[in-house]
């Protein structure tokens, strides 16, 4: 039954490249890779937001309520119709981060969502789930609002086997083309010398994790992807801004830049 549920606490940092490439020596001592990295030093990721007409859900959760919920698909790379992609719901209750998800094709996922009809039942798709996904989607009107794709290395823990730590960069959105087979291009939402550390745990971290946080003054800092480009979408969107168009980081540069043992 393809079907996850996350429950965790999850912490975001903003680091330069010096930082990073710091903190990645560190991991490197007590966790091991995630198994998309093992090949290749960056994977990307593809997101699809879906919100009503006028933003509800994202305008509601950027004014930081006890709870808040998102709908999204996901899929690693660019997928196509008949791919299997993963359709979302991840809520926020008192800083508590609950994912649920189950695979559906491509076209399957997009057909529900734009008419609210369950799809014939598979043995990949999880029915519990899709049916709270129904439910929500009888709540709101939803369609397609936001594309955002990123480039991510990650690790899990050593000996602690619910803390994981992941490194977004190459950050990209895009507002119109909001398909996910349609490419990975979009415009970038931090700079190039950022980089977006979020570490996710069920209940505590290390204590290893803590004393680097603190010797290299890492502090944690409230950021939202999709919010972040909400916000600058409404600041931007009478500026008739040209759009630069970023697709997957470049392995051959960004590899030169990793410590020997990360790459």
């Amino acid at each position: 039954m393809a079907i996850e549920v996350f429950n965790r606490y999850e912490k975001k940092f903003l680091l330069d490249t010096g930082t990073y490439i710091k903190v990645l020596d560190i991991l490197e001592q007590h966790m091991e890779l995630d198994r998309y990295n093992r090949e290749q030093p960056y994977y990307t990721i593809s997101n699809l937001y879906y919100d009503t007409e006028d933003d509800e859900l994202i305008r509601k959760s950027i004014e930081k309520p006890q709870y808040k919920e998102k709908l999204r698909l996901r899929a690693y790379g660019v997928p196509s119709g008949g791919d299997l992609i993963f359709l979302e719901i991840k809520k926020k209750v008192k800083g508590l981060v609950n994912k649920r998800r189950t695979a559906l094709t491509l076209e399957e996922a997009q057909q529900f969502v734009e008419t609210g009809k369950l799809p014939i039942r598979k043995n990949y798709m999880n029915w519990q789930v899709m049916q709270e996904i129904a439910y929500l989607l009888g709540q709101y009107r939803l369609i397609p609002r936001l594309y955002l794709a990123y480039d991510r290395r990650a690790y899990f823990g050593i000996g602690h086997s619910d803390l994981r730590i992941s490194f977004d960069t190459n950050i990209r959105t895009r507002r119109e083309d909001l398909d996910l087979a349609l490419g990975d291009c979009g415009k970038r939402l931090l700079g190039a010398d950022t980089w977006l550390m979020e570490v996710k745990a069920e209940k505590t971290v290390p204590v290893w994790l803590s004393r680097m946080l603190s010797e290299m003054n890492i502090f944690s800092t409230n950021f939202s992807k999709y919010g972040t480009e909400y916000k600058a979408y409404l600041n931007k969107k009478q500026n008739g801004e040209e759009i630069t168009c970023l697709t997957s980081y470049g392995v051959q540069v960004l590899t030169a830049s990793l410590p020997l043992q990360a790459r």
